[in-house]
């Protein structure tokens, strides 16, 4: 492979009032912190997983959505940005484009040695329901992988994972808004990746690493969230270098770090079992021992 490709991370930002666990407004000084790590560390890209905001009324989250852009304005590497449940309650997509002066569909950016893959699937909490996943979205997710000639780093507001909640201050107990109904749909389309695959996600407010099929799936602590930090915000952002290894390096007050061979990415896992009271081997056990 090409040289080490660099990606800095910010997720769930939340600016606003504080709500919760959320320190809110602790965001835009965050935003200066994280600018100038931005300006040390010299990334080839950045990445904003969504949830700039705390939504309130329409607006309210105008105002709040453009003062986060100014707070990315200081930072001089390409920037690519998603849509979270919160940019989404009050605000359209084209609304949250004009004021990051971007596109914020799904996008490919070709890296060198590796492809960026902003997998924008409908981030909008509908009520009552919660998360769609669109045929579409899947589709065009499916030919995305069905077309890789190198390894993907697939990035989206919302975890397909399905990794458990336990734990959680916002999603023990509300597991159902922590990922997409269907997302093993997704996993099963990953399944058939014939390049190492790194998937990284927000939403969930903490740092995780759940291997499904060999595929990493990481997820990274919001900017503002401190149910793991109380009582100041975690002050969370990521690093991810990308070479023949993956390394990701959570910085702030919730650290994590992460190291996997890129190839091992690769590797798929036996189909898993079936229900126990379903295989015919253990039914005839079970039939066999009753009988005597």
């Amino acid at each position: 492979m090409s040289k080490a490709i660099r990606l800095a991370f910010v997720a769930d930002i939340h600016h606003g009032q504080d709500s919760f666990t959320k320190l809110g407004t602790h965001a835009l000084g965050l935003m200066s912190e994280f600018s100038r790590f931005v300006a040390e560390a010299r990334p080839d890209a950045v990445i904003d997983l969504g949830d700039r905001i705390s939504d309130g009324d329409h607006a309210t989250d105008l105002r709040l959505e453009q003062e986060v852009a100014e707070a990315f304005g200081p930072i001089g590497a390409p920037r690519y940005h998603l849509c979270g449940n919160h940019d989404r309650d009050h605000l359209t997509v084209a609304e949250n484009e004009a004021i990051l002066r971007q596109p914020l569909g799904h996008r490919v950016v070709d890296l060198g040695g590796w492809r960026l893959v902003l997998w924008a699937a409908d981030s909008r909490i509908h009520r009552p329901g919660g998360f769609v996943l669109r045929e579409t979205d899947l589709l065009w997710l499916a030919s995305t992988v069905a077309a890789a000639d190198r390894p993907l780093v697939i990035v989206s507001h919302v975890p397909i994972s399905g990794h458990a909640q336990t734990g959680n201050y916002y999603f023990e107990r509300n597991p159902a808004f922590s990922t997409y109904p269907g997302a093993e749909r997704a996993r099963a389309v990953l399944r058939r990746a014939s390049v190492p695959v790194v998937c990284v996600s927000g939403h969930v407010h903490w740092n995780t690493l759940t291997t499904v099929d060999g595929i990493p799936h990481l997820t990274l602590q919001s900017l503002t969230e401190s149910f793991t930090t109380m009582p100041e915000p975690a002050a969370a952002w990521g690093l991810l270098e990308l070479d023949e290894t993956i390394a990701w390096t959570v910085f702030g007050r919730d650290p994590f770090t992460a190291r996997i061979e890129a190839a091992q990415t690769q590797r798929r896992w036996m189909t898993p079992l079936q229900p126990f009271d379903e295989h015919p081997e253990l039914r005839l056990a079970r039939l066999t021992l009753a009988a005597e």
